[in-house]
């Protein structure tokens, strides 16, 4: 890619979510959050979003750093003095064309001198080194690139399993409010029984009790949803504001049929973070090869004192080859192979960690799956169970303890319900993560730019 192309690639993809981020601008800040939108959102606004763009952008620039060694060096200069140092006062004489046989070498007088100069000067040959220099930055560049899209899946993730948590925190306040409602109204029913002289004073202080029991876990509830939400603001990159989420609206990502982890951004990274090496190892290699330099310059002349006047020019070739340098090459090389060699292992390394994540990502799904079906019956076990010890109760059948111990049995198996659900969604989402796969369309073409 040209710099051009890569500029044009970073400005169109970061320039208004930049000024947007910068300013504070709250405009782009969607009134309702769904998950999709919550991904759109932090991959464009979050901090770590611009981290990843600044980097790639010092990767492209080390890239244009390594062509500049294709080029040659064009220097200007000018320069004025006088002097009645012998030696350099005749030569000064000499390059004005103004020597006259009558002239004392020794004292040849004061001579001053106006010069301008231009040169040129352009390595053809050093051994490979600068066409390695330039693989291992592009490699470097396309590396970049490629972390840029694993961070950006990543947080991808995390913001899914952040606005899951913001709904499972919801369904979980909201079981413990039936919860209390519950538990309020068989107070009531147990106050009315008190006052009939149907039910004893200890009954109905433990009641009591776990009212205010039901009170604490709701305010535990309301607290646990705050800081979810908190989390979750701060995944996109906002410091405060209103949560409101919709977690029906998005359509169910497809489970992927297929385990792998072959379009991880991260094994493309270390690809070419070994491209890189191989590349750092060519060059160093390269130090055991003479160089080939041209060079030539162009010199103007004018002096004032003698009133004189000359050019001259010159050019070349030099070849220069080092025989001896302290064994410098041989440690460069031997360190260049090592790097390779470590490069290697960690690529297996990662291809090891990379394959284990795709198992445990499957194994949660798969278990998630497993626990939502035992505690939909659970609720429904539950929900029936509450429904006739209310009646019972009311009519005097079974003690107040047994309600409640019926009424903990409901809220807990709501809990349970509650994060399995939260748990499929998120394992689903972890799979596609350690599958290298986009959580949202939009994504997708995020990473897209990213990775281009």
């Amino acid at each position: 890619m040209t710099k051009l192309g890569r500029m044009v690639l970073l400005l169109g993809f970061c320039f208004v979510p930049v000024a947007s981020w910068a300013s504070g601008d709250a405009a782009g800040i969607p009134e309702v959050w769904t998950a999709k939108n919550s991904v759109e959102y932090s991959l464009a606004h979050s901090p770590d979003s611009h981290i990843v763009l600044q980097r790639i952008a010092m990767a492209a620039a080390a890239v244009d750093q390594a062509r500049v060694r294709y080029y040659p060096q064009v220097d200007l200069s000018a320069q004025y003095g006088q002097t009645n140092n012998p030696m350099y006062s005749f030569g000064n004489i000499l390059n004005l064309g103004v020597f006259e046989p009558s002239m004392d070498f020794n004292n040849p007088g004061r001579t001053d001198d106006l010069s301008f100069r231009a040169g040129l000067q352009y390595r053809f040959y050093n051994g490979g080194r600068d066409q390695a220099a330039v693989k291992a930055a592009e490699a470097g560049f396309a590396r970049s690139q490629m972390e840029g899209r694993a961070l950006t899946s990543r947080l991808a993730f995390e913001v899914v399993r952040a606005f899951q948590a913001i709904v499972q925190a919801t369904e979980m306040l909201e079981a413990q409010k039936a919860a209390s409602d519950a538990i309020s109204a068989s107070l009531a029913v147990a106050q009315a029984r008190f006052d009939a002289g149907d039910l004893l004073k200890a009954d109905l202080l433990y009641l009591e009790v776990q009212q205010s029991r039901a009170s604490e876990n709701l305010i535990l509830a309301a607290h646990h949803l705050e800081l979810s939400q908190k989390i979750f603001l701060n995944l996109l990159g906002l410091k405060e504001g209103a949560v409101l989420i919709d977690s029906a609206t998005d359509c169910e990502e497809q489970t992927p049929v297929e385990r792998s982890y072959g379009n991880r951004a991260e094994l493309k990274s270390i690809a070419h973070a070994e491209e890189a090496a191989m590349a750092n190892l060519e060059a160093a290699r390269g130090g055991n090869l003479p160089t080939v330099d041209g060079f030539a310059s162009y010199q103007y002349e004018k002096g004032y004192v003698m009133e004189g006047s000359g050019d001259s020019w010159m050019a070349g070739v030099k070849v220069n080859y080092r025989l001896y340098e302290g064994n410098r090459t041989s440690a460069d090389v031997a360190q260049a192979m090592a790097a390779l060699a470590d490069v290697r292992a960690q690529r297996r390394k990662l291809e090891l960690g990379m394959d284990l994540e795709v198992k445990q990502a499957d194994l949660s799904y798969r278990q998630a799956m497993e626990r939502l079906q035992v505690t939909e019956k659970m609720v429904e076990q539950a929900e029936e169970s509450a429904r006739l010890s209310r009646t019972r109760f009311k009519e005097g059948v079974i003690l107040s303890s047994d309600l409640i111990d019926v009424e903990m049995r409901l809220t807990d198996a709501l809990v349970r319900q509650s994060v399995a659900r939260a748990n499929i969604r998120v394992a689903k989402a972890d799979l596609r993560r350690a599958m290298g796969l986009p959580q949202f369309e939009a994504e997708e073409m995020t990473k897209e730019k990213v990775g281009e």
